[in-house]
């Protein structure tokens, strides 16, 4: 037999022995990416992202829940129901009225409806009017779907069109957490963000989807390969979006209003040193990163109350 022969036979049989391991784990692994892309980014049932603490189970997680619920219904004489509708999609919320010229809209974390948003109200007691909305698809909101902040970061330009156009503010800020933060850093970065949005909060803010999400399997003790890599497939094909290789990262340069960056070096999902990275790419010339030893992802406040509260009074004036 030639030796051009022998060897493309060799070739051949090393790609057969390559890929048939990886075919087959393939078909193992895919059904478990598209399942966890559903549990996680699919509203698959009526009930699911509705307005109930969304860890029942977690100690402090419920404390935020009820405190919040508490202090609304303190103030519930400065609420108003309010809606607006984007991208087709009747959208949800409640507007505290103070009295003020300026207002702050809260966004939350994903699977959080209006009610978590609450807790995080509380800081801005008749200091502003406050804004919280239900996310689309969740709570009451209309949608079928996360999109990872790149849909509904025009939802929240809409809010806060509504908060300065109609309600009168003529100051609005955004406070986000978590992917709250990160659809706030997507909606002041699109070329048509309004001027009136004049200042910003990020609690947890993550660089990419794909590196919280990767610290969340980790956290969970789950295999992070192949399964991450097929998600990101996934979603490409369904929502066309790139979460590793688009995100607040590859945004924060643009993002030139004042910036207060809080951050807890306990975070196991947005890391500190990745908060380090948005804080030094942050293109603002006003910009603050405050740390706290106390408190996990999205709980620092429940573990630093009057520092919490006492750095955003003195961000904000």
């Amino acid at each position: 037999m030639d030796t051009p022969v022998i060897v493309l036979i060799s070739v051949i049989a090393a790609l057969v022995v390559i890929a048939v391991p990886v075919i087959i784990m393939i078909k193992i692994t895919m059904p478990i990416a598209k399942k966890v892309c559903r549990d996680t980014l699919v509203k698959t049932t009526p009930d699911k992202w509705g307005r109930v603490c969304s860890a029942p189970d977690n100690e402090e997680q419920l404390a935020m829940w009820q405190s919040g619920i508490k202090w609304a219904e303190s103030n519930k004489q400065y609420i108003k129901e309010i809606s607006i509708t984007n991208d087709g999609l009747k959208l949800v919320g409640e507007y505290f009225d103070y009295g003020c010229d300026r207002c702050v809209i809260i966004i939350p974390g994903r699977c959080e409806c209006l009610m978590y948003s609450y807790y995080y109200a509380q800081t801005y007691e008749k200091v502003t009017n406050i804004l919280v909305f239900d996310s689309r698809s969740h709570g009451y909101s209309q949608g079928d779907r996360s999109y990872l902040g790149f849909k509904e970061n025009e939802d929240l330009l809409k809010w806060a069109e509504y908060a300065h156009d109609v309600l009168g503010n003529k100051e609005i800020y955004f406070h986000g957490i978590c992917i709250g933060a990160a659809t706030a850093v997507q909606a002041i970065t699109l070329p048509h963000a309004s001027k009136y949005i004049t200042k910003f909060i990020t609690d947890g803010c993550y660089t990419t989807f794909y590196e919280t999400f990767k610290n969340h399997m980790i956290y969970d003790n789950r295999p992070v390969h192949p399964v991450i890599d097929e998600i990101r497939h996934i979603l490409k094909k369904e929502i066309s979006v790139d979460m590793k290789k688009q995100g607040p990262i590859y945004l924060m340069d643009k993002v030139t209003i004042p910036t207060l960056f809080i951050s807890t070096t306990q975070d196991k999902f947005s890391l500190p040193e990745k908060t380090k990275e948005l804080y030094e790419k942050c293109g603002s010339a006003e910009k603050k990163l405050v740390w706290f030893d106390k408190g996990a992802h999205s709980h620092i406040r429940i573990n630093n109350e009057e520092e919490y509260t006492s750095t955003i009074l003195d961000f904000i004036g």
